[in-house]
């Protein structure tokens, strides 16, 4: 098939390149030009216009539901009966409005997943929509994901990614104040990782994300950007998560993001001590 793919950044990169390795004519779009031309086997464009001319899919992979809706708009070359796959994570209410604004087939499927599994192609892609489009895209989901999970209308996806990321972004703030917990305490951290390491209580993502703030690289090993988190906590209120938790951990990324840890990797909420 012949897909465009707008915005190819840490993860849309890794995406475009596994869809055009699976054998499909990729053509893809970003605002910086140079991380389009990085991509092995993916042609360039220079507006999304151009990129999207011609296309049977058209994916976005963007920051937020400004951002796609703006570039969809921008990519006024799209067939009319083109799908669109809407990948990024940008809440109910830009779903809704870009599901509004579609000229075929709308498929809002957000990915699972940070770097690394982006670069494998072991995402999991949480796929809602018309059955028909979900069909076609089946490939382009087997191309970067280990795992599809099929659901609904268009909107259930979204609703599932956020029920998800609750949860991430918790773990995440979880390890990072038990760490600092341990370090005020005058316990080693690396005792409490090791102690839950293959208990029951244990989690691969706590486990990674724990070794990323003892090692204190947060600013140069970046899985996913701390402004994604904290732009996801915003939609996880937003969506009316309204029990202690959800508020809590808003209110520990909005303080990274002004300690200025925005292009740091969501686990520079470690490097926060207690709020005064």
């Amino acid at each position: 098939m012949k897909i465009a793919f707008l915005g190819t950044g840490i993860m849309g990169a890794p995406m475009a390149r596994h869809v055009a390795a699976a054998g499909h004519d990729v053509t893809g779009w970003n605002r910086t030009r140079e991380k389009a031309e990085r991509i092995d086997g993916v042609s360039v464009a220079d507006t999304p216009a151009a990129a999207a001319q011609g296309a049977e899919v058209v994916v976005t992979m963007l920051s937020d539901g400004d951002a796609v809706e703006e570039v969809w708009g921008q990519a006024g070359g799209a067939e009319k009966d083109a799908i669109w796959w809407q990948a990024s994570t940008v809440g109910i209410e830009a779903t809704e409005r870009l599901q509004a604004a579609a000229t075929g087939p709308f498929v809002d499927a957000p990915v699972l997943g940070t770097k690394q599994p982006a670069e494998d192609g072991k995402l999991t892609v949480l796929a809602s929509g018309p059955a028909a489009a979900l069909d076609r895209l089946a490939p382009l989901f087997d191309a970067v994901a280990a795992k599809t999970v099929r659901l609904g209308e268009a909107g259930e996806a979204t609703r599932a990614k956020l029920v998800l990321n609750h949860w991430i972004l918790a773990l995440t703030a979880s390890v990072a104040e038990t760490i600092g917990f341990a370090r005020e305490l005058g316990v080693d951290p690396q005792l409490f990782l090791d102690v839950i390491e293959g208990a029951p209580m244990d989690s691969g993502y706590a486990q990674t994300k724990g070794r990323l703030i003892l090692d204190d690289k947060a600013a140069e090993a970046v899985s996913f950007p701390l402004r994604l988190a904290h732009k996801d906590a915003r939609l996880v209120l937003e969506a009316g998560a309204d029990g202690e938790l959800a508020p809590a951990v808003k209110r520990l990324y909005d303080r990274a993001s002004e300690a200025g840890l925005d292009d740091h990797d969501m686990a520079a909420v470690g490097q926060l001590g207690r709020p005064t």
